[in-house]
């Protein structure tokens, strides 16, 4: 992890003021910027700890942070402990001590016991730039949290990084989530990732999220969610390219826009726009870029140089022939509508689950754009299955969206993502 002290900037930065404000430290405003507020927190946190007070967030600090943001401890069982007095330290529930240690006996508890105990914070936070490191650390802390939840690998994108998918459910019927095919829309994660927390924690609960019973969902069907397909791109939207990326000198000749990756990069790290590279009319698709001004390698719609051309597209597609999806939500930004056509494919159901959706989110049902017509991820389900597969446009505004627009993206979405498996 990289030292934070005064001056710093950028998603770390953010990310340790969000978690001060959970734990009961005041940074100053969650900006990303590491001035007085936030140096004060960290001196406080230090005292409090028994840390070295420096104002630093080095390795020892960062050691403890990384305790609260994966979500839970490891802690070993001493004379006289009880699981009901652990949760009170730790300002935790017994339920969540026991969700998170099956088999435990609370009454049979043995001196030296390795136990994990949850923190009475959630896993995922929603006021923060999320990055590729802060999603891959949020599911090991959910499947610390929640050992049923199922995770896996279902490949790699061009630089290496894992396309991490997570399965909730173990009912016969397959649907398929997936966000961040475009790097300026990587809010959507966090959205796919808190909703996978929030059912997560009712199914243990044996609770309800909008009136829908989520262990009678978790039996009738299995939701498989990819949070962020193009982990590069957002990386380098939110951390900045940096001189030893192996595309460097190519990305600065690539964005030949005058603005910063942060404002206008869409594409994944080769300058290919993964929602453009999937065999669905992709050779439409080519015939489009001139017309809309592209020429090659850049921020947005160039659709690669062969279809599937892209580790990730390629990864995307054999995930989708492993599984026998019913249905799929392809979650990008702008618009708040619902795409569901692709040229005159009508897949049976498609339309009315679309309006089902439509009722449930507020979103308004409509064609896709010109520019959008071709070689999406959703064209080339609905071209393969002939089943119905969505393009659900979230938020408003120029890209990419301020994260104060997560709360309003969640709630339009949360009951979509619960009815995936039923409509």
């Amino acid at each position: 992890m990289e030292t934070l002290k005064t001056g710093s900037a950028g998603p770390n930065v953010k990310l340790i003021q969000s978690l001060f404000y959970r734990t009961g430290y005041t940074p100053g405003p969650i900006d990303g910027i590491f001035g007085n507020m936030t140096g004060q927190a960290v001196r406080a946190f230090q005292r409090d700890n028994g840390l070295l007070v420096d104002g630093i967030v080095g390795p020892s600090t960062w050691n403890l942070f990384n305790r609260f943001l994966q979500g839970y401890d490891v802690y070993y069982i001493k004379a006289g402990d009880t699981l009901y007095n652990i949760a009170r330290r730790y300002y935790t529930t017994l339920n969540s001590i026991i969700t998170a240690n099956p088999g435990i006996n609370p009454y049979n508890l043995i001196i030296g016991q390795r136990v994990i105990v949850p923190y009475g914070i959630d896993v995922v936070f929603t006021d923060i730039d999320y990055t590729y490191e802060i999603m891959e650390r949020d599911i090991r802390g959910l499947k610390a949290r929640y050992p049923f939840l199922e995770t896996d690998v279902a490949g790699q994108s061009v630089l290496g990084k894992n396309l991490y998918y997570l399965k909730l459910g173990k009912g016969p019927v397959n649907v398929f989530y997936n966000g961040a095919h475009h790097s300026l829309e990587w809010i959507n994660a966090p959205v796919l990732m808190k909703f996978a927390e929030n059912y997560l924690k009712a199914y243990s609960a044996g609770s309800f999220i909008r009136g829908y019973n989520i262990r009678q969902l978790w039996n009738t069907g299995s939701i498989y969610i990819m949070p962020m397909v193009n982990p590069d791109g957002v990386d380098l939207v939110l951390n900045g390219l940096k001189p030893d990326n192996p595309y460097y000198r190519q990305l600065m000749q690539w964005n030949k826009t005058g603005q910063p990756f942060s404002e206008v990069w869409n594409a994944n790290i080769r300058g290919v726009d993964l929602n453009r590279n999937y065999p669905a009319s992709w050779e439409l698709g080519k015939e489009q870029e001139a017309s809309l001004g592209i020429f090659g390698p850049g921020p947005t719609r160039y659709g690669g140089p062969s279809p599937l051309s892209e580790p990730e597209t390629r990864v995307l597609t054999s995930f989708t022939r492993w599984f026998d999806f019913k249905l799929v939500n392809a979650y990008h930004t702008q618009g708040r509508v619902i795409y569901w056509k692709y040229l005159d494919y009508n897949p049976p159901g498609a339309f009315p689950i679309a309006q089902v959706f439509s009722r449930a989110s507020g979103y308004t049902v409509t064609d896709v754009p010109y520019a959008a017509a071709y070689a999406g991820y959703k064209d080339w389900f609905i071209q393969e299955y002939n089943r119905p597969g969505y393009t659900i446009e979230t938020g408003l505004g120029e890209n990419p969206l301020q994260i104060s627009q997560f709360n309003t993206i969640y709630n339009n979405n949360e009951e979509i993502m619960l009815l995936g498996p039923i409509v």
